[in-house]
């Protein structure tokens, strides 16, 4: 099942069911957000698919046009956004077979020469040992902190990037979204297409500013997709400059692309008790292998990135916006 998030014609805050073939949005009657309506869900011990059931609406809306209107909003959000957390697990894509076997090969050799570098040694760790048996931990990966709620913005909104940083670049990625029920069991709702947005010269400079570069806007969306994902996803990322596609890059993602299980990264995110406090919402990236940085591109304010995913409905697409900081030194005051 398809859902988003959206603006009606008053202005209030709607779920809506996007039909099969994606030209169509039913407009849900009754809950006024996706937290309520998976907070329903819960509630009743029903999957998410099972209560939109429940739900009538007759309302059909043309889904091009509310994406052009700017009417879409992020596929879940939390009322209060210090309640939404979003995070990040990096390190966990394999790429192509022939960068995969390109990869072993130097970790080999790295690791003969006595010369394997931090990052190489936690993805060599992913590949022999991330994938484990049901009901088993595997390997722990690398894991990221990017902000709450606060941070993400809505398809079609520019990305804000900070006029300190060094550089602003995509990462597109599946993200993962989640509710934390009342018993503080994390639920989760669906995947969705996602751009983590990071700044890739701060991380270059040292990898212990990765935390540093990972501060940064994000974008989720449309659309919210219930139930299993394939295994195999692939999807293309661009980056537009006015009329023009500066570049483009296909980019593989789903666990038959990866060397950690999705089971495995939720397990390390959520084994922590504050991860798993009642009511909170997360919005998980689970990493990437396709970066137009590495191949020496550098986006400019009004570029858009646009991340294609289509088994997972409609592109996200978002401008680039450089934004004042709003802070300088000297700038806390003591009392």
């Amino acid at each position: 099942m398809r859902l988003i998030q959206l603006l009606d014609g008053d202005g209030a805050t709607r779920v809506g069911e996007v039909d099969a073939g994606g030209a169509q949005v039913r407009l849900l009657e009754g809950p006024a957000s996706m937290h309520a309506l998976a907070t329903a869900a819960i509630d009743a011990g029903r999957s998410l698919d099972a209560e939109v059931a429940t739900l009538p609406g007759d309302t059909r809306l043309d889904y091009a046009a509310l994406l052009r209107e700017g009417r879409v909003l992020v596929p879940l959000h939390h009322p209060d956004p210090a309640h939404c957390r979003v995070t990040g697990t990096g390190l966990t894509h394999l790429g192509s077979a022939a960068a995969r076997d390109a990869m072993h090969q130097n970790l080999q050799q790295q690791a003969q020469a006595g010369t394997l570098t931090d990052s190489m040694r936690m993805f060599q760790w992913g590949v022999e040992g991330g994938i484990p048996a049901a009901g088993e931990a595997g390997a722990q990966p690398e894991w990221f902190y990017k902000g709450d709620g606060g941070i993400v913005v809505a398809p079609g909104a520019p990305l804000p990037s900070p006029d300190f940083a060094l550089d602003g670049g995509e990462e597109p990625e599946l993200v993962g979204l989640y509710l934390i029920g009342p018993d503080g069991t994390p639920h989760r709702l669906g995947f969705a297409i996602g751009n983590e947005f990071s700044d890739h010269v701060t991380e270059r400079q040292n990898y212990l500013y990765l935390a540093h570069s990972k501060l940064r806007a994000c974008a989720v969306g449309p659309e919210l997709r219930t139930g299993p994902l394939p295994r195999d996803l692939r999807g293309t990322s661009r980056i537009r400059r006015g009329d023009a596609v500066l570049w483009e890059k296909p980019f593989l993602t789903g666990e038959a692309n990866m060397c950690h299980s999705l089971a495995n990264l939720e397990y390390h995110h959520f084994k922590y008790a504050a991860h798993r406090r009642p009511g909170d919402v997360h919005l998980h990236f689970f990493g990437t292998a396709t970066l137009s940085f590495a191949d020496g591109v550098r986006a400019e304010p009004g570029d858009v990135f646009e991340v294609d995913l289509p088994e997972l409905g409609a592109p996200l697409a978002n401008p680039l916006r450089t934004v004042a900081a709003g802070f300088a030194p000297g700038g806390v005051r003591s009392l």
